[in-house]
């Protein structure tokens, strides 16, 4: 697949500290699918973190159940475990409609 493109930034304040953080639409979140030595990120309430280094996310597949590159949101209400599991991992981005 190849090189994946930059992707543009958003500014995001919180009354005192502005960071810049990547946004992603889905499409663009769907080619980080941890395949072929590419980075695994998922996305959650519009967060999207990266599960690369996760054991739990190996070759970009969870549980045989789900594939990075994708939006969970809908899906994590019904996992075993809570959503502070994502606190293991960092926050990458946003996804955007």
């Amino acid at each position: 697949m190849g090189e994946l493109p930059p992707f543009p930034l958003i500014q995001i304040t919180d009354g005192c500290t502005a960071m810049r953080e990547k946004k992603f639409t889905r499409q663009e979140l769907s080619r980080f699918d941890g395949q072929e030595g590419r980075p695994a990120y998922i996305a959650y309430k519009g967060k999207v973190y990266d599960v690369t280094e996760s054991f739990l996310w190996m070759g970009g597949r969870h549980q045989a159940l789900h594939r990075a590159g994708d939006d969970l949101t809908e899906v994590l209400d019904t996992a075993p475990h809570s959503e502070d599991l994502l606190e293991r991992v960092s926050v990458v981005g946003r996804l955007v409609p």
